[in-house]
């Protein structure tokens, strides 16, 4: 039986949304910190940054259909404990770096598990606001809990003692707020039941226009925020005044800031405009953040290097925010109330392929070093703008 609607209950779904995705990119600004506390070597760290979407991909598949079949909340009560358990694993990393990638892979499964349900969640609990409403909250919970918790975790790492444990403290109390608030959250949605078994890939994945017009730059909304802060933050710490963790988590919050502030007028945009014009705009500013961070990576003499990325940051953080709000409101528009969890989750796997960017720029470095690649980023986003155009209107 679903629960009514509780015209407040968004809040409580989106803060579970929220805490996962904080649990999801605390990691994130201590690469550094991990190669020079415990001598790690850069292919590791970016491994264990991208093992994060070796769980995540499959349970974003198959949660977003389960819980078509069984409902929102009853998959999200055990998925925040989830989230918690991998930041507990995650503490034990100084010990043998084998339970940060344990760590990175349960915080996917939680995030896989969360954001497609999560996200229709807050669209479910958002009925009765304007259209897009939901998309849009979605969006900004799962933003905020990602730039927040690379910011917060990055100034932690840098100035509490035993820096590679406390930046974890933060996201335990979290999250067993969230857990604690959405435990007994509306869920409004009505299970399918029945013997039917719906596809794990629902029918609306394969049109033209979602195949065309969306899979192709779906990639890039993770790619140009790991590009941001975890690519380019890294290539510059070091002239960062010897803070390069607190630098990082820096460039996680303005990167994702940025996102978070764009969001609202993606939305109206959206609402204004031809269906191609936001994935277009976001595609052109990630196009440009890239170039740009070519050109800051390959000036390792330029004066005032490291203030050079806060712009290029805001770029490529805007670039993210708009392609996904877009891919969201795409999404929302081909979809319909009994595959949208699956479609949402479809995007969030064509997106979060993006997360292994660090990883498959650190392995391509090895042939030239990184510039050339991060300025093919910029000319395969450039070249995806007619082709957005022509598949969307």
């Amino acid at each position: 039986m679903a629960s009514p609607v509780d015209h407040r209950g968004w809040v409580r779904a989106a803060l579970a949304v929220f805490a996962v995705g904080w649990g999801a990119n605390q990691f994130a600004p201590l690469l550094f910190l991990y190669r020079t506390e415990q001598g790690l070597a850069q292919s590791d760290v970016t491994a264990m940054f991208s093992v994060y979407i070796v769980g995540l991909l499959p349970a974003l598949l198959v949660a977003g259909r389960w819980s078509d079949r069984h409902g929102r909340r009853v998959l999200m009560r055990p998925v925040l404990v989830l989230s918690l358990a991998a930041t507990v694993l995650m503490l034990f990393g100084p010990a043998d770096p084998l339970w940060l990638y344990l760590g990175r892979f349960l915080a996917g499964l939680a995030s896989g598990a969360a954001f497609g349900a999560g996200s229709a969640w807050v669209r479910e609990l958002s009925a009765g606001a304007p259209p897009g409403t939901g998309a849009r909250r979605a969006a900004i919970a799962l933003t905020g809990g990602f730039g927040l918790g690379g910011l917060v975790a990055g100034v932690v790492g840098e100035f509490a003692p035993a820096p590679t444990l406390t930046p974890y403290v933060p996201h335990l109390v979290l999250g067993t707020v969230a857990l604690l608030a959405a435990w007994n959250a509306a869920d409004p949605y009505e299970p399918r039941g029945g013997p039917e078994r719906a596809p794990l890939i629902p029918a609306s994945a394969g049109t033209r226009r979602f195949l065309l017009g969306v899979a192709p730059w779906a990639p890039l909304v993770f790619g140009c925020a790991s590009m941001s802060f975890a690519v380019l933050a890294d290539l510059l710490g070091g002239d960062a005044g010897g803070r390069p963790t607190l630098y990082a988590g820096v460039m996680v919050g303005v990167t994702l800031g940025a996102g978070v502030l764009v969001q609202p007028a993606v939305r109206r945009l959206a609402d204004s405009s031809p269906p191609s014009r936001p994935p277009v705009m976001g595609l052109t500013a990630a196009s440009l953040g890239m170039a740009a961070g070519a050109v800051l990576a390959a000036s390792p003499g330029l004066p005032g290097r490291a203030l050079w990325l806060l712009p290029v940051a805001v770029l490529l953080g805007i670039g993210y925010a708009t392609l996904l709000v877009a891919g969201l409101v795409e999404v929302e528009v081909q979809s319909g109330p009994r595959d949208h969890a699956g479609l949402v989750a479809v995007f969030y796997v064509l997106a979060y392929l993006g997360m292994a960017t660090p990883y498959v720029l650190a392995e391509l470095s090895r042939l030239g070093g990184p510039v050339p690649w991060i300025a093919g980023l910029a000319v395969v986003c450039a070249l995806l703008v007619p082709l957005t155009q022509r598949r969307l209107g």
